[in-house]
């Protein structure tokens, strides 16, 4: 093993000590089992979801800055990050859903336009679309998607809000990427699907194929490098599986949309539940990570 290596090694280990995961595991292949995940849009009432927001900080995924000059500086959550960038709201029209070859050759505004007037599935009425934010258009490294807008998303206007979001954000940090400064974040399903008592649900197949059009034009504008998706539903609705196929199917490997390479990983709601499963995240940002590299060089 080679000096190189031999650092990799010990700053891993740092990494998911930090995390506090332990025994410490050396990742030198992907682990052969793990629990199916499910991004857990439980069905509750509104109470409850607003209950969540009572919380403690999200678990810090962000480990101290590396020794070895060659990685650069992990930025740290102590302190608050730059704003993220987010277009203005875009004028809702009345008029029907644009077809899919008007959408594939959208500019940023008239997509903005386009979500804000949607009527492609029987979820658009009376919702408010959550759009996606982060890096500008055009200047992100990493395209990351989540399943489907919540509650939280719905009120903060952003996608991947609450103590999700934030653990994201420590995910992020972790590999030298954050919202504001490199990576677009984007809900699949843009509008907040809703359970017969109001809470969230899981979306369906035709929501998702109604938003897909949608997401795939943010990714092209985005310039992004490589998608990392977010739980089972984002990963499946990407790669044109069935939504109820588990996310061990997809994990593990690297697959592609639209040309771009596509790592799947566990939601950060998941890893809240299941704090054991960041191993598994860490080793999927690591292929991330390594896809992108290869596509820079």
């Amino acid at each position: 093993m080679n000096m190189r290596s031999s650092q990799s090694s010990e700053r891993d280990e740092v990494f998911l000590a930090e995390m506090g995961i332990t025994p410490l595991w050396r990742l030198r292949r992907e682990p052969e089992a793990e629990v199916q995940p499910e991004e857990a849009l439980a069905v509750e009432p509104v109470a409850e979801a607003k209950a969540e927001t009572t919380r403690a900080a999200a678990p810090a995924f962000v480990p101290p800055p590396p020794r070895d000059p060659a990685w650069g500086e992990i930025p740290m959550t102590s302190a608050p990050a730059p704003a993220a960038w987010a277009p203005p709201p875009a004028p809702v029209e009345e008029e029907a859903g644009d077809s899919l070859e008007a959408i594939a050759a959208m500019d940023w505004d008239a997509l903005r336009t386009a979500i804000a007037r949607c009527t492609r599935c029987s979820d658009c009425a009376g919702r408010k679309p959550v759009y996606g934010a982060g890096a500008r258009p055009g200047t992100a490294r990493w395209f990351v998607a989540a399943g489907a807008s919540s509650a939280a998303d719905e009120a903060a206007g952003t996608p991947l809000a609450g103590e999700a979001g934030q653990l994201l954000d420590n995910m992020l940090a972790a590999v030298g990427r954050s919202r504001a400064e490199d990576v677009y974040v984007t809900n699949l399903v843009k509008c907040r699907p809703l359970s017969a008592n109001g809470g969230d649900r899981a979306p369906t197949a035709e929501e998702a194929a109604a938003c897909r059009p949608f997401v795939e034009r943010e990714l092209v504008l985005s310039g992004a490098g490589v998608v990392l998706t977010l739980g089972q539903i984002a990963a499946n609705g990407l790669l044109g599986k069935a939504l109820q196929e588990p996310l061990a199917g997809s994990r593990g490997a690297a697959h592609a949309v639209g040309g771009v390479p596509l790592v799947a990983t566990l939601h950060p709601g998941e890893l809240l539940r299941r704090g054991g499963d960041k191993a598994l995240a860490w080793a999927d940002l690591c292929r991330a990570r390594s896809l992108h590299a290869g596509r820079a060089r």
